[in-house]
């Protein structure tokens, strides 16, 4: 017996940062869109715990027990007291370390997966709380849809999303390390006071409204300075992207991948003709979202 879960990317429409916490953390106002890029995570009995992994950018994907996969496992086994006797499989269609939420997609179907494998019974609010332990993004991607997140990003508010929005991400041709991003925001805001981060009104009307234009006007993401002070080649790509008819384009999450938000699938294909043309990205993909979080199949 196995069983497969698939889990979606995400984009950050909102990425509001707070000054570093005494425990190293960010307070976050964070709003999430799931979109639709998955990975699949299944998992069957064995001997031990194993992990591997197919796909696009699999070499890079660790397949220790640091993989958030075999974290998720290993917490869920913890908890029941099973032996985490599992093979993992992820077969992967997020991007690598682009700032998608890929590593914590994998942590979500895993736990799923193990949970449904096992029997174990637990409920929605334990599963979140695993999640949360695992990693600030993991809970977002059990859930799915849009969502607030506060706190690291890990409590999650769910909100209303009005219509489908299309995007095109870009993908770089090195990856960015999400504590080097968050080390190099605080050295560009040393010395600044920092507002505490809160939801855009706007921006939460633009979703609830399924709203593009009004939603591009309102995409934000604190993180962007930084990624661009270590990755200055970015500049080139989102420029790109605007210019060829992107209604917005950001940094995603903590990057190196961008995110060009599109009126539709139409002007989805003339932007990733022209990121492809200007040769400021290694590849593209197209996704449009909100879609639900980690789902059996």
């Amino acid at each position: 017996m196995s069983v497969t879960v698939r889990v979606p990317a995400k984009v950050n429409v909102q990425l509001g940062v707070a000054a570093a916490r005494p425990d190293g953390f960010h307070d976050l106002a964070n709003v999430f869109l799931a979109v639709g890029l998955y990975d699949e995570v299944t998992v069957t009995p064995a001997g031990g715990l194993r992990v591997t992994c197919s796909g696009p950018d699999a070499a890079q994907v660790p397949l220790d027990r640091t993989n958030l996969a075999a974290r998720a496992a290993l917490a869920l086994a913890g908890r029941r007291g099973i032996e985490p006797a599992v093979h993992l499989h992820i077969a992967k269609d997020i991007p690598v370390a682009g700032g998608m939420a890929g590593g914590s997609a994998d942590g979500a179907g895993a736990l799923l997966a193990c949970d449904a494998l096992w029997g174990t019974g637990a409920s929605r609010a334990e599963l979140l709380d695993i999640c949360a332990e695992l990693g600030s993004d993991v809970p977002f991607s059990l859930v799915g849809g849009a969502a607030l997140g506060t706190g690291r990003g890990e409590k999650l508010t769910p909100l209303e999303a009005g219509g489908t929005f299309h995007w095109v991400f870009a993908m770089a041709e090195r990856g960015l390390s999400t504590p080097a991003v968050f080390r190099e925001f605080d050295r560009l805001t040393e010395g600044h006071a920092i507002p505490a981060p809160e939801a855009d009104p706007a921006l939460l009307t633009a979703l609830a409204k399924g709203d593009p234009e009004a939603l591009a006007a309102a995409l934000t993401n604190d993180l962007q300075p930084a990624a661009l002070s270590l990755y200055p080649e970015l500049a080139a790509t989102l420029e790109t992207g605007r210019t060829a008819g992107a209604l917005a384009a950001l940094v995603s999450g903590s990057g190196p991948t961008t995110a060009f938000l599109v009126p539709d699938s139409d002007a989805a294909v003339k932007v990733t003709a022209a990121l492809h043309a200007s040769g400021t990205c290694r590849t593209t993909r197209t996704a449009a979202g909100p879609v639900p979080g980690a789902t059996v199949l």
